[in-house]
């Protein structure tokens, strides 16, 4: 009877650590989309007018330039979000980035990245805000060569991917008169750690989200060059938001704002 007992016990035992041990895979799994630090943010829809101006609370400044709004977070050196709304207007422009390079905000009183952090270290000065969405206006496009505009992005995806889907950014601001755009990196795991002296943090992806008339779409691209083609790296921005934790196009009236980022169609956006 002692026996008996003794092995029931036993295979209840297994039978647990087995079962923990299902759940801690699970649990790792579900996290493998998650950023180290949970987001509480939402990001601003469009771009929050007035005045250049810097607004910090703790780690992270909000910045507003001319044509676009920053989250900056100055422990990690990049920006958590940036913001726009780009019109059909201002995808035309006569002013160029020939000769324009990278360099400190040198109005924002807040730690940034320097040169010397990029240089030789195997990865590219990445915009966020890009370059060819602000032709408009000379200021606004020198202003998109701050630091804080700035992250790690491996070549291939800056030049690639990520600049596709840059310009389809451009194309859809033609065809729908306006769209607004949030866009940053996203953390995990930190598998490419930091570069430079700085410690400039490296993103495991990027994230981009895009309304336009009442319909919505968001993509993350992970930050190699073996990116899957744009459709499979498409998404709602619900599952974004669950993603990254950020709460996208809050300014919307809620039922319009739970319709909106609940779906996506490809066909609508040409993909």
């Amino acid at each position: 009877m002692k026996k008996i007992s003794y092995i029931l016990l036993l295979c209840i035992a297994i039978t647990f650590c087995i079962t923990a041990l299902q759940w801690r895979e699970t649990e790792t799994q579900a996290n493998d989309c998650q950023e180290i630090t949970p987001q509480t943010e939402q990001p601003a829809q469009g771009h929050l007018n007035g005045d250049e101006k810097t607004v910090c609370n703790g780690q992270t400044c909000i910045i507003t330039y001319e044509g676009y709004t920053v989250s900056y977070n100055e422990k990690n050196l990049i920006p958590k979000w940036v913001s726009y709304e780009l019109t059909s207007a201002e995808t035309d422009g006569i002013n160029s980035r020939k000769d324009l390079r990278f360099c400190q905000d040198p109005s924002a009183d807040v730690a940034q990245a320097e040169d010397y952090d990029y240089r030789n270290s195997g990865w590219s000065r990445g915009h966020m805000a890009p370059a060819a969405d602000f032709k408009w206006s000379s200021t606004a496009m020198e202003q998109t060569f701050y630091f804080t505009n700035c992250c790690p992005q491996n070549q291939s995806l800056n030049a690639g991917q990520w600049s596709t889907l840059e310009k389809k950014c451009r194309d859809w601001a033609n065809r729908y008169g306006s769209i607004s755009v949030v866009t940053g990196p996203l953390i995990f795991d930190n598998q490419y750690g930091t570069i430079g002296s700085n410690k400039v943090i490296v993103p495991d992806a990027f994230f981009k989200a895009v309304l336009a008339k009442e319909q919505s779409i968001a993509f993350i691209m992970y930050n190699r060059p073996d990116n899957e083609n744009m459709q499979k790296c498409a998404m709602s921005v619900d599952r974004l938001e669950e993603i990254s934790g950020y709460d996208f196009f809050a300014e919307l009236d809620d039922d319009l704002e739970n319709l909106v980022e609940a779906t996506y169609n490809l066909k609508n956006w040409g993909l």
